[in-house]
């Protein structure tokens, strides 16, 4: 054997050939410089207030004018026509410039630390006012699902970019011997419009995509050895194998087989790290009642409680879908029901996240993101039911540690909230914002690809120092 060298060719299956068991001589990937985290360094920050992000991902938009961004001037004006001046020039998904001012039903409670205000339908969000910044004031580009979903994960509204997670595992790699760098988790009724794209890893070599922990069934797929293939038998394999890598003169050059070496690496050890990794049954009955978790449950609850687990094992970015928040007004998608249900499933457990890192001392380093790849329009959308139009011009996000400023409402709309009165925010400049948190120039942080240099940030995007604590 090779001891820490070793490596072993890969065939063109799954992952599920039997490469897959636990063994001490393994090398770790990061060992490599072909498959390490970005070499050079030269856009790095002399401090990083944040080593990692989670992403609570309200798939579909989440409406701010319920939840978020009260509007008494708004009630003055229900039904009414919404002034042409506002949506000259302007794109909606359904609705035409002739739809109706429509005011929120909804209630608001002030927080009692902060004043700031957050709708009813949150109340354990809002009992956490004073450690989140709330952004009023975000704007996107696409005004479709997908898109627009791709927009804030990729900086690009299509497919081929890499992900904000696969950035974090090329940038700055994983602190976690046994756990991918990026992990992807899902929840709700179906997965999030645009799909695997969404956390791949683009011109980034393979090894960076985000990795999906499924809640039904093997929480990894393909990482279990074949029945009959463990021990002696899979070891030997292995040995075979890594001489047949070491008679390659090429095998130190190409950078597709030493990525997937790596894949199989940590796929091997991560057969010891993930069964544990999933068993709640070390978490306290009081922390499960805080996420509200039942543990034998798929729920978005029980993810944000492994969300927890992967980052304080070092995970470097999790990002979380939860759908579907689109409430266009269609019989199952609409403003009444499916809106208290959807916020009663992740109000508990998205407050809980943010103070259960608080009390194992993770917050400080630890970015929450919470919301959606846009908003609801101030005008009503009439189908079955009564429901909202996307809407890109003005939203709302929060965004808890990792440096940000806690207890802040950062922007402003206007009287009826269609429009951004004050300090907008753009998808770049949040995620460049994101970037510095983490020590990163946002502006030097790229990969050269088919002759040309590419970021997250695309070609904008800047730092808001208002955010930031």
């Amino acid at each position: 054997m090779s001891g820490p060298s070793r490596r072993w060719i890969l065939g063109r299956g799954s992952l599920g050939m039997g490469a897959f068991a636990l063994a001490p001589w393994f090398a770790r990937a990061a060992q490599n410089p072909l498959v390490a985290a970005a070499s050079g360094e030269h856009w790095r920050l002399p401090e990083a207030r944040a080593k990692r992000v989670i992403v609570l991902h309200m798939a579909g938009g989440p409406s701010q004018i319920e939840l978020f961004d009260p509007k008494p001037v708004l009630a003055k004006h229900d039904g009414e026509v919404v002034p042409p001046s506002f949506v000259e020039g302007k794109r909606f998904a359904f609705i035409g410039k002739d739809a109706k001012l429509m005011a929120s039903k909804r209630g608001f409670v002030r927080n009692a630390k902060t004043g700031v205000e957050i709708g009813a339908l949150l109340p354990h969000i809002g009992g956490i006012a004073d450690k989140f910044c709330l952004i009023r004031s975000m704007q996107t580009d696409e005004i479709n699902h997908g898109p627009a979903k791709l927009f804030f994960s990729t900086g690009h509204g299509r497919v081929g970019r890499p992900s904000l997670g696969a950035w974090l595992s090329w940038g700055l790699g994983s602190e976690a011997d046994d756990l991918p760098a990026f992990v992807v988790m899902t929840s709700g009724p179906r997965g999030p419009r645009a799909g695997a794209p969404l956390w791949g890893p683009g011109f980034l070599p393979a090894r960076h995509q985000g990795t999906p922990l499924r809640q039904v069934g093997a929480p990894i797929l393909h990482l279990d050895s074949p029945a009959g293939f463990e021990g002696e038998r899979q070891a030997d394999f292995f040995a075979a194998v890594d001489s047949l890598n070491r008679a390659r003169p090429d095998a130190a050059l190409d950078r597709g087989l030493q990525g997937r070496l790596a894949a199989y690496e940590l796929a091997a050890r991560m057969q010891a790290s993930a069964p544990e990794l999933v068993d709640l049954s070390s978490e306290t009955p009081e922390t499960l009642a805080l996420y509200g978790c039942d543990p034998a449950k798929p729920s978005f609850a029980r993810n944000c409680l492994l969300a927890r687990r992967l980052v304080e094992r070092g995970v470097r970015c999790v990002h979380m879908y939860h759908t579907d928040w689109d409430h266009h007004g269609d019989p199952n998608l609409h403003l009444g029901e499916p809106l208290d249900e959807i916020c009663g499933q992740v109000d508990r457990p998205s407050a809980a996240l943010v103070l259960d890192l608080e009390r194992r001392g993770l917050l400080q380093d630890t970015i929450v993101v919470w919301g959606g790849e846009f908003g609801r329009t101030p005008m009503s959308e009439v189908r079955a039911r009564v429901g909202r139009d996307h809407h890109i011009q003005a939203y709302t996000m929060w965004v808890a540690g990792g440096g940000f400023r806690a207890g802040h409402v950062h922007g402003r709309t206007d009287d009826i909230g269609f429009s951004v009165a004050e300090d907008p925010v753009h998808v770049h400049d949040l995620q460049a914002t994101l970037l510095h948190q983490l020590g990163i120039d946002h502006e030097k942080f790229t990969f050269r690809s088919q002759g040309r240099d590419f970021r997250l940030t695309d070609v904008a995007g800047e730092v808001v120092p208002g955010l930031l604590g």
